[in-house]
């Protein structure tokens, strides 16, 4: 598996610019680790401070540089507002396993912006990191969440991978094997 990268590489859909996140993020940041309906389902409280935001960058900034994950923002390429992430992480470079994780700010969902971004990245992730199969670990409760892995063609699968989830109830397995 490929983790040879050099920075977070750009990737763009017809509507989405996915790029790796900036200091200037930190209040769309702090928006999103505060959105109650975001939060239900990964484990995490509501509430955030703009200094956790900021650090929150900084901590993915140190595991970009230390090759341990890939973050992008999610931004529309019309105006660049930040819609979400995507995030690439949990490498198994010896399985060529990637996890996959991802957040829509509430406004922003059922737009069909996630499935768009998701593609994108599933691509990167097959064609140029070379992996064989993403990871993914949803809610079962989250319907919607589960509803688009499905859609991309991610399948339930009750093996165990390795994962670092805390607190996240009901959570479930979805993977996605390279054709």
């Amino acid at each position: 598996m490929n983790l040879n990268f050099t920075g977070i590489p750009i990737l763009t859909t017809d509507r989405l610019l996915l790029r790796g996140l900036q200091e200037e993020d930190c209040h769309a940041i702090h928006q999103l680790h505060s959105d109650p309906i975001v939060n239900r389902f990964v484990g995490r409280a509501n509430f955030s401070t703009l200094e956790n935001a900021k650090a929150y960058i900084h901590k993915i900034e140190n595991l970009a540089n230390q090759k341990e994950c890939l973050y992008w923002a999610i931004t529309s390429i019309k105006d660049q507002k930040f819609l979400g992430s995507v995030c690439l992480w949990n490498f198994d470079a010896e399985k060529e396993i990637v996890e996959i994780g991802y957040e829509l700010l509430s406004e922003f969902q059922s737009q069909g912006y996630m499935s768009e971004a998701l593609k994108t990245v599933i691509e990167f992730t097959f064609n140029t990191m070379n992996a064989k199969l993403i990871t993914a670990f949803p809610s079962a409760d989250n319907v919607g969440s589960v509803s688009l892995l499905k859609k991309i063609g991610f399948i339930f699968d009750d093996k165990p991978y390795n994962n670092k989830h805390e607190n996240v109830k009901n959570m479930t397995t979805y993977i996605l094997k390279s054709s």
